[in-house]
């Protein structure tokens, strides 16, 4: 380890010597972690990274002046659809996707580096609990996700086949993540099938660019974004892991969409037959201001660009059918093929513009006293996963219709969307739907039918629930034979024990 001499050297040069104000106060322990930290912020990329946060944070917030002349939808010819595209078209693409995964070709890679600090809980996000009837947290449905699209394929193929899940934690989240999976046995996956790294870490940032001390033994550390993806992979070796195990095709997904379809086959075999090397899902704006990123072309290059730099008049700009112009939502939801990626972490990684977050950062003051700011008072510099598609040789988008593959768990249930009981009606009425379509019936508590809803409303209470598990139906596929001409009352938990007991 580097004395104190030697940090305090380095912290000068990158003008951030500061963080040691508090040395001669600390005991040997507090002294030697501190020292492990700061020895890890190489002087002149600190100098670097505090000095463009704070020149950041003064640029005016909004659109670019020049962004409308220069912004452009996607073209049709590079955006497909699940719900607009013939039945024929669909299945080649899922035929293919499915071929893909029997063949050992496709990995999962799942963004999890975040707290679930808006949710209310400080652990993270996959660990929670929406209120299904199951009890299933988001990481327990994906890992059954995984099961099933697996078992899916080898039925198809004859094959034995396993889609590595690749889950990129942070300091915050990697300790708690990996216990939560020993204890609950990997969710019944092959751990050698699960490997989990770490991003980097990032310090936050006053106003006029100072390094914030969270206590006086340690720096106040942010993850890099879920851009920090591309870093992370190099650090640990991923690509070469993937590349030892025969993976070509990579979905990276974030954790906390509670629809996600893990290596979805239409959406894999799509961008393969369309040679894709970097593509995107999207699902339709709901309305023009609503606050997600707009997958379109700025001066011609695939990107996306967020919703508080477009302009209300541009958001509201419509095509001469009436929907939307721009209207491809980004869903934090890619396809990669592993060769983009490497090419991304050895030239392109350092390319990659960070973006500003100004947040609410625990400090001490100059007296050493913990702070809570009320207010924001940092800031924190993140990279994002999307910024990469501008090195897209073929880009192409996928849509999808939300109500099938988008409920992001964000906020906590005192806010009126994204929050946990959002998220549980959108997948009790998908399930809802799917056994309406595979045939069941439900009664209420007096026997009597209950009336089917030809179309659901996005919020408010079902006429009755319905819980499959994903070791069941992954998409709503092979409930037929267990509820068609069948009648039941509410709740339904259709799991695998049901399932052993409903088998003809």
């Amino acid at each position: 380890m580097a004395s104190e001499q030697d940090v305090h050297a380095r912290l000068q040069r990158a003008g951030q010597e500061h963080l040691l104000r508090f040395w001669a106060e600390l005991a040997p322990g507090p002294r030697a972690a501190l020292l492990a930290e700061l020895e890890l912020l190489e002087p002149e990329a600190l100098r670097e990274h505090c000095q463009s946060a704070a020149a950041a944070c003064v640029r005016p917030p909004g659109p670019p002046p020049d962004l409308a002349a220069r912004l452009r939808p996607l073209s049709p010819e590079c955006v497909g659809s699940a719900s607009r595209s013939d039945p024929e078209t669909l299945r080649l693409w899922e035929e293919e996707g499915f071929h893909q995964i029997a063949l050992n070709k496709v990995a999962v890679v799942l963004l999890a580096g975040g707290q679930g600090t808006r949710l209310g809980v400080t652990y993270p996000k996959g660990m929670y609990q929406v209120g299904l009837p199951s009890q299933k947290t988001l990481y327990q449905l994906q890992a059954e996700r995984i099961r099933r699209v697996q078992q899916l394929a080898d039925e198809r193929h004859g094959t034995h086949c396993a889609v590595p899940w690749y889950i990129m934690t942070s300091e915050f989240t990697l300790g708690p993540t990996a216990k939560f999976f020993k204890e609950h046995d990997f969710f019944h996956l092959d751990r050698n099938n699960v490997v989990m790294f770490e991003q980097r870490m990032l310090p936050a940032v006053t106003f006029d660019g100072k390094a914030i001390l969270e206590r006086k033994d340690k720096v106040a550390m942010a993850p890099d974004g879920n851009g920090g993806l591309f870093c992370a992979l190099a650090d640990h070796q991923i690509l070469e892991d993937m590349e030892r195990r025969g993976v070509e095709f990579v979905h990276v997904y974030c954790v906390d969409n509670i629809l996600v379809r893990l290596a979805d086959p239409v959406f894999i075999g799509f961008c393969v037959l369309r040679g894709s090397d970097c593509a995107a899902k999207v699902v339709e704006k709901a309305y023009p201001e609503e606050p997600v990123g707009v997958v379109c072309q700025v001066d011609g290059i695939p990107q996306v660009v967020e919703y508080s730099e477009i302009s209300p008049e541009i958001a509201r700009h419509r095509t001469p059918d009436g929907g939307l112009l721009y209207n491809t939502g980004n869903m934090c939801n890619h396809f990669f093929t592993r060769g983009f990626l490497q090419t991304v972490t050895r030239e392109y990684e350092p390319l990659l513009k960070p973006h500003v977050a100004v947040k609410k950062v625990p400090y001490v003051d100059e007296e050493g006293n913990p702070v809570k700011p009320l207010k924001p008072n940092g800031i924190k510099m993140e990279k994002f996963v999307f910024d990469v598609f501008q090195f897209a040789e073929n880009f192409v988008a996928f849509e999808v219709l939300r109500e099938d593959e988008f409920s992001p768990l964000k906020n906590a249930d005192s806010a009126d969307k994204d929050s946990p009981t959002t998220a549980r009606q959108a997948l009790l009425s998908q399930h809802y739907r799917w056994a309406l379509q595979a045939g069941a019936r439900f009664l209420d508590s007096n026997g009597a039918r209950l009336p089917e809803l030809p179309s659901l409303p996005g919020s408010g209470e079902l006429p009755a629930i319905c819980e499959i598990s994903p070791l069941v139906s992954y998409s709503g596929e092979g409930l037929e034979v267990y509820l068609q001409g069948q009648e039941f009352q509410s709740p339904l938990i259709l799991d695998e024990n049901w399932v052993k007991a409903l088998r003809p």
